[in-house]
């Protein structure tokens, strides 16, 4: 038999097949590594969420220190789970 054949395609594995199934591969890890819009999008609204949800605590602070102005050492005070 032949040994021709052989080695060229031992070749084409390793200077063609190899390297192009690494590339590839880090392509597809450089894609990965940033966010998708969706997930971009996602956490946008989660941080517009966490906004609104920081200025209604405020609010209710400044309603609880006009209302009880002790609370916040009351709170301290008592045990917590």
């Amino acid at each position: 038999m032949s040994e021709g054949p052989f080695i060229v395609a031992i070749v084409a594995l390793v200077f063609i097949a190899f390297p192009a199934t690494i590339m590839h591969y880090m392509t597809e890890w450089r894609k990965t590594k940033s966010l998708s819009a969706d997930d971009e999008r996602l956490v946008d609204d989660l941080w517009k969420t966490a906004q609104r949800l920081e200025r209604r605590v405020d609010a209710l602070e400044t309603i609880l220190d006009k209302e009880a102005p002790s609370w916040r050492q009351d709170y301290k005070d008592r045990p917590h789970a």
